[in-house]
Order: structure tokens, then sequence, then C-alpha cells
């Protein structure tokens, strides 16, 4: 049996850091994604999630990361990867990450086609 590792987010880009990696430019990012719903009270609630993500440059889906600015919509496939750290209070601490294998715009009108 094939084993399958695949997430897919489309959110809102927060905080973009790029970075240069031998010859490779690699993006840290967040993406935010919102969850709506009526809690017992019947009262609007959105839950909104962050999500990491890193993506390399070059790699197949992904070919610049010039255009990855703040607030701009995204959407991400990719494979998840949990790691385990200790933390500044000598905590163990478990970290999800998205590794990103492509990268399209969710409106072309308002960020170019990165894929």
């Amino acid at each position: 049996m094939e084993q399958l590792n695949r997430i897919e987010i489309r959110g809102n880009i927060g905080n973009v850091n790029i970075l240069k990696v031998r010859d490779t430019r690699v993006a840290h990012f967040s993406v935010a994604t919102n969850f709506a719903y009526k809690d017992r009270n019947g009262e609007p609630v959105i839950e909104t999630t962050w999500h990491n993500v890193t993506a390399w440059e070059g790699n197949k889906g992904i070919t610049s990361l010039d255009v990855l600015q703040k607030g701009f919509p995204i959407y991400v496939t990719g494979r998840l990867r949990v790691q385990k750290y200790i933390g500044s209070d000598g905590m163990e601490k478990t970290g999800v990450d998205v590794i990103a294998t492509s990268i399209e715009a969710v409106n072309s009108d308002v960020m170019p086609q990165m894929s």
C-alpha cells in the first residue's frame, strides 16, 4: 500500500523570511486559515490557525519566491513535517511545519502565478 502525507492550505500570507542556503533561496512564511462556526449561543465565531511553511525556490511547482508578500491570498500544497526540540525553558516541544511542493495565487489579479 502506498503511503500519503499531503496537506492543502488556502489562506493569507503572514510574515515572510527569505534566506539563501548555498545556491538556493528558501522561504519561511506563515499562512492564516479561518474556520467559521456558531457557538452554543448561536453567536458566530471565527477561529484562525497559523501554519508555518517552508518553500525551496527551484522545486517543481515553486519557480520564484519574490512574490510572497504579507496579506496576499495563496494556495499551498505540500507535506507535513513534525519535529521535536528542546525549548528555551528546557521542556520538550513539538513543531509542525508544511514543506511546500507547490504554491499558487488564489486570485491572479492580486498576485501573479508562482508555478
